[in-house]
């Protein structure tokens, strides 16, 4: 049976403590501090995972462990249920409460894919489709809105304008569209998928 899909959500992390846990070589590691810290986080780093206390992670918003290791992420849940932080073990959803989504980026836009971490190879593959089609034409189209809404914003301030701002934000947006499609493999084809 299919785990139940989890509720996509995008977090203000700006000034929240968030704790990595994982080696210095560790290139999920270092992707997820770096992602953190593009988020306005503040990161505590713990690279020996065996070390790690409660103490380590009492102050934290939200912890993230990458070492596959079911001693640590029970003690990690355990903690977080005492504690009340937000917890992504990688790979090890059972301990967890946060599946991490591929992310597909372009200036401020952020596109999250998520298969409740049942498929990743999918959510990476369509975070790649996503990334090649957001490109800096794409960045300076939302750009432009950007600068639209502000302008529009501007001239229209009154709460009884607000028709009229929205109006304009979409004759603004009109002509813009996306395309997807998918290819599927031989096998899956030729089982009537």
């Amino acid at each position: 049976m299919l785990r139940r899909a989890f509720f996509p959500v995008s977090l203000n992390l700006e000034g929240r403590v968030c704790v990595v846990i994982g080696p210095a070589e560790d290139r999920e590691a270092v992707e997820k501090a770096a992602a953190l810290t593009e988020a306005g986080a503040t990161i505590h780093r713990i690279y020996d995972a065996k070390s790690a206390t409660e103490n380590d992670v009492s102050d934290a918003f939200f912890v993230i462990s990458t070492p596959q290791d079911e001693e640590l992420s029970a003690r990690l849940r355990e903690w977080a249920d005492r504690g009340r932080f937000l917890l992504c073990c990688i790979d090890q959803p059972k301990y967890g409460f946060v599946a991490m989504a591929a992310i597909a980026k372009a200036g401020p836009v952020r596109v999250a894919i998520s298969t409740a971490g049942l498929a990743p190879r999918i959510a990476k593959a369509l975070k790649m489709a996503l990334q090649r089609a957001m490109d800096r034409k794409f960045e300076r189209f939302v750009e432009h809105l950007a600068s639209a809404r502000t302008r529009t914003r501007l001239e229209h301030p009154r709460p009884e304008d607000s028709a009229t701002r929205r109006r304009a934000m979409i004759d603004a947006a009109r002509g813009f569209e996306a395309t997807v499609e998918f290819a599927y493999p031989r096998w899956f084809e030729e089982s009537d998928g």
